[in-house]
């Protein structure tokens, strides 16, 4: 194998890849990535594989002769990382494993292995192609992957919920404690697309969220699924995923019909004011209370950290209903108000105790529902 690329080029594509290698693999082999050089197409792909999330990524370069190869991968992606900007030739020395690459202040030899011993990619065969267009899905991602459970034993709530259903696409996500619902109609989708109900990890979407950042050409991602793996292809990028087993919650019940209170603020004045009241409440609890005085017509906000201090926020707002005073878990109402894209947002309530709704007005169709922490008097 011999080919040259540039530095930055092999650079990002392995740092793209070596996120999803294990640190502790089942199999020697699974601490590498697989690299496959083409010399018809002059392309270069780079796959890493943990059983269970594969990424695969390729690039143009000047390919001189073809070949396959695993190289460990931390090892590469340090030293790739340190080299200077410029061209990078590597070669594998003949029935050896061992890559030199060469650049314009020295070289480098790395030991691989045989590419015999590294899984394929899981494939899908006879199953509709589903394009979920790339703004549809960014969007989605954005509005509910922070709201995700980082428990393992709740396995379904690690991941997002995806729901197809006539032309709209819906994105859910809850932790137990807040629900983020985002619902897209992607521009311009006149075919029908397949009902369908998967639950993805949210580690998968995250790199999925990465791919698309570094690599946004094209106007839609082929998606193919059965009963336990998925499939995102685009523009020379493969994901490859297991699904989460088990029932999704059924978590529009959740969501209260009518409210006897209401509030809007404009989200950047609500989002600083927070920010810097966290800093208080982050020495003990991470609890802020909210207080509605519809007479001044404006939100206060709240701390009150035991043998540290307090502090007092007042936000402008337009408030209806009656005067409530509710708390809540400030990293909730943060992220939430950080996953919003509009000027100004709503925030819906019944009682201190009961569920309460955060909605960007205008833009995104998003509902985010955050459970109040009891105020101990």
């Amino acid at each position: 194998m011999k080919l040259t690329c540039t530095q930055s080029e092999l650079n990002t594509h392995l740092s793209l890849v070596s996120r999803v290698v294990p640190s502790r693999p089942s199999h020697p082999v699974l601490a590498n990535v697989l690299l496959k050089a083409k010399s018809d197409t002059q392309q270069v792909s780079l796959t890493g594989f943990d059983l269970s999330l594969g990424v695969q990524t390729s690039f143009n370069a000047q390919v001189q002769e073809e070949g396959t190869l695993t190289l460990p991968a931390k090892l590469l992606s340090d030293i790739v990382s340190r080299l200077p900007e410029g061209e990078i030739t590597l070669e594998e020395a003949e029935g050896e494993s061992v890559v030199t690459l060469t650049c314009a202040s020295g070289h480098y030899q790395v030991r691989g292995m045989s590419a015999e011993e590294f899984p394929e990619l899981p494939s899908i065969e006879d199953t509709e192609v589903i394009h979920l267009p790339l703004d549809a899905l960014s969007e989605g991602l954005r509005g509910s992957l922070f709201a995700t459970s980082s428990d393992e034993t709740k396995q379904v709530l690690t991941g997002v919920h995806l729901t197809s259903e006539a032309e709209s696409l819906e994105f859910a996500a809850t932790d137990g404690h807040r629900l983020a619902v985002v619902q897209t109609i992607p521009e311009g989708a006149t075919q029908e697309r397949q009902a369908f109900h998967v639950t993805v990890p949210a580690k998968a979407l995250r790199e999925l969220e990465r791919m698309m950042q570094l690599n946004s050409t094209g106007d839609a991602i082929a998606v193919r699924f059965d009963q336990g793996q998925l499939i995102c292809e685009w523009a020379n990028q493969r994901l490859t995923s297991r699904l989460l087993e088990g029932q999704y919650p059924n978590y529009r019940q959740l969501v209260p019909r009518q409210f006897s209170r209401q509030m809007t603020a404009d989200r950047r004045l609500f989002t600083s004011a927070l920010e810097r009241i966290a800093v208080l409440a982050d020495q003990k609890n991470s609890i802020v209370k909210l207080s509605l005085d519809s007479v001044k017509q404006e939100l206060v906000l709240s701390v009150e950290a035991q043998d540290v201090g307090s502090g007092r926020e007042a936000v402008p707002a337009q408030i209806s209903g009656e005067d409530l005073d509710i708390a809540f878990n400030v990293k909730y109402l943060l992220e939430g108000l950080k996953a919003f894209n509009t000027g100004e947002v709503q925030m819906q309530f019944n009682t201190a105790t009961s569920p309460s709704i955060l909605t960007p007005l205008g833009g995104l169709k998003m509902t985010y529902l955050v459970m109040p922490v009891q105020i101990r008097s």
